[in-house]
């Protein structure tokens, strides 16, 4: 007998779902932001139990870097590296860049917001994590902005 789908996670999310992650939620937590991390801490929980799978875009680690490495803080961004170890990472492929062209085309969103929507797409993620409302006018993939836990 196959085993039932458990009740609803973090965001709505079922166990075995895989979503997209955007920088921002990486950096709330990895920073410990006291106000915005709590919005991500039951994704990330939820993700250290094995319920669910985090995927990352290569755009997002390099988006992840420049801060500390705009810094001088080398030691922060190798930090940084060895964190996203336990993610998938999902290289930009030429479909994700043409899927990301079109939604540059349809919708307008700015090229990495496009290249990570198409990610999610690309590797059939059932939601892309953001902090970023400027994914509005997306369709076809739910995008989930945070929500608190308890």
């Amino acid at each position: 007998m196959a085993k039932a789908k458990s009740a609803s996670l973090w965001g709505g999310l079922r166990e075995g779902d895989l979503v997209v992650v955007d920088t921002a939620p990486l950096i709330y937590i990895l920073e410990d932001h006291p106000h915005v991390a709590p919005l991500f801490q039951g994704l990330f929980e939820a993700a250290d139990r094995g319920e669910v799978q985090v995927a990352l875009s290569t755009i997002t680690v390099a988006e992840l870097l420049v801060g500390p490495l705009k810094e001088g803080r080398v030691a922060l961004a190798k930090r940084y590296e060895k964190a996203l170890g336990s993610f998938e990472l999902v290289a930009v492929s030429t479909e994700i860049a043409v899927t990301a062209a079109r939604l540059r085309a349809s919708i307008g969103l700015r090229l990495p917001d496009a290249l990570l929507a198409a990610t999610a797409l690309e590797i059939g993620a059932v939601a892309l994590v953001t902090h970023d409302r400027d994914f509005s006018k997306l369709n076809g993939l739910k995008v989930l902005l945070g929500q608190p836990t308890g």
